[in-house]
């Protein structure tokens, strides 16, 4: 049974089958890509939980931080003689920042005097990695 034949036989036959295996391999396709799509999803949603419970560890060991702070403060508070009470006296008062521009300064590196001699004295070079 060939598919010419059926198809000179029975034409109406032979067009339901072309949009039958149509729609098959289009509803295939969908389901291959709605598979990724929600694998993708199902990853992104593991990772986001994973942050939230790491969000979580921080911020209960930034709670207990702040507890044992006010702990040590309340506990300094009892002896008054290691605490100085805030007065306009003990304040400093720093000048505002220039808007100036910053003076060219040396490259870090270039300020270090590896190799060159120093009060008389030659520093050893310093080794890669170093």
């Amino acid at each position: 049974m060939s598919g010419r034949r059926v198809e000179r036989q029975s034409p109406l036959i032979a067009s339901l089958h072309r949009i039958s295996t149509g729609a098959l391999i289009g509803l295939g396709a969908s389901l291959v890509g709605l598979s990724a799509l929600a694998l993708h999803w199902q990853t992104q949603w593991a990772k986001n939980y994973a942050q939230l419970e790491t969000a979580k560890v921080l911020e209960h060991r930034l709670n207990e931080s702040a507890s044992v702070l006010e702990q040590h403060h309340i506990g300094a508070m009892r002896r008054p003689g290691q605490l100085l009470p805030t007065s306009s006296e003990n304040l400093i008062h720093l000048p505002e920042p220039s808007q100036a521009t910053p003076k060219r300064t040396l490259p870090l590196l270039a300020g270090l005097a590896v190799g060159r001699p120093t009060q008389g004295r030659v520093l050893p070079p310093l080794p890669a990695g170093y």
